[in-house]
């Protein structure tokens, strides 16, 4: 689903922000991308999400290579991958139900299946009952997952999520990861950028650990 090919990304002569990066994922797969700060993993986040190209090497995604990808087109690859921030980034001039809408307008949605398709992701994250809200009103959990649902309103097949649990305690972490799970399990592609290494050693998945730019583990099948 998501490939890395020898993939080196540099902003200037003395800044290379991943050397030679090679992984593949597959459908349906967690996996946690780890590394210090400044190691590179938004960056890696930013080249799938095509808000960067890379320097050198292929980055190919549900078998589109995005390196020769034209700039029209890009609108069109970021509608197959959700992607959640650590800071939830929703509207607070807006209800819950308007902030999960906002993909689906942006697309041009029909009216009559915005409101189901809303409330089917809203269900998905448990706040079903919470979508007349503001999300002022909410904790800070539930922010969360009103970011998780309008990611994956539109089903994108590649879920990224940027340290969705930074702001969270350990207990509001371990659910927003089973809801990532939950995804995986229908086949969705979850890339999870995350510092918090108590947590991922507890959830047991393959991790990405990059280390100045160099995948230093992870880059097989099983690692």
């Amino acid at each position: 689903m998501i490939e890395f090919q020898q993939v080196t990304k540099r902003y200037d002569s003395d800044h290379t922000a991943l050397r030679q990066v090679n992984f593949s994922l597959s459908r349906g797969e967690l996996t946690f991308l780890t590394g210090h700060s400044g190691a590179g993993k938004s960056t890696l986040l930013k080249l799938i999400m095509l808000m960067e190209r890379p320097t050198a090497g292929k980055i190919v995604i549900g078998g589109q290579l995005l390196n020769t990808l034209p700039r029209r087109q890009i609108p069109y690859l970021r509608r197959h991958i959700g992607v959640v921030f650590q800071n939830h980034q929703l509207l607070f001039d807006r209800t819950v139900f308007a902030n999960v809408a906002m993909p689906l307008e942006v697309m041009g949605t029909p009216a009559r299946d915005i409101g189901r398709r809303v409330r089917a992701a809203l269900d998905k994250v448990g706040l079903l009952s919470k979508e007349k809200m503001n999300p002022m009103q909410l904790s800070g959990g539930e922010q969360q997952r009103v970011g998780i649902a309008r990611a994956v309103v539109n089903k994108p097949p590649v879920l990224l999520a940027d340290e969705p649990t930074g702001n969270l305690d350990p207990d509001l972490s371990a659910d927003i990861m089973r809801l990532f799970e939950q995804f995986s399990q229908v086949g969705v592609t979850v890339l999870i950028a995350s510092h918090d290494i108590s947590l991922i050693n507890a959830m047991g998945r393959r991790t990405l650990t990059l280390e100045q730019g160099r995948l230093v583990a992870g880059a097989a099948h099983g690692h």
